[in-house]
C-alpha cells in the first residue's frame, strides 16, 4: 500500500475509515473524541484516554491494520 494520496481521494477515506475502525474494535471505544487524518504523509491520531495501556493499544491496532504508513500517536492520557 502506498501512502501518496490526494487530499481527500476515495483511497484515503477507506483508508482512515479503516483505521478508526481497527482502534475503536482494539480500544473498545475508550478513546474519547477519536480523530485520525492524514497529516504529512503521516496518519495522525488523537483524542483522550484514561490509561496509558489504551493509548497502546491504538498504536498496535494501526500496526495490525497497516505496516507501511509513519503513524503518530497524538492520544492524551488524563
Amino acid at each position: 500500500m502506498s501512502f501518496a494520496f490526494v487530499q481527500s481521494s476515495p483511497q484515503l477515506v477507506e483508508l482512515l475509515d479503516q483505521v478508526e475502525q481497527a482502534v475503536q474494535a482494539r480500544t473498545g471505544g475508550r478513546i474519547v473524541g477519536l480523530q485520525v487524518r492524514m497529516d504529512d504523509g503521516h496518519i495522525v491520531v488523537s483524542g483522550r484516554t484514561s490509561t496509558y495501556y489504551n493509548k497502546q493499544l491504538v498504536t498496535h491496532a494501526i500496526r495490525d491494520a497497516i505496516d507501511d504508513v509513519p503513524v503518530l500517536n497524538e492520544v492524551q492520557v488524563c
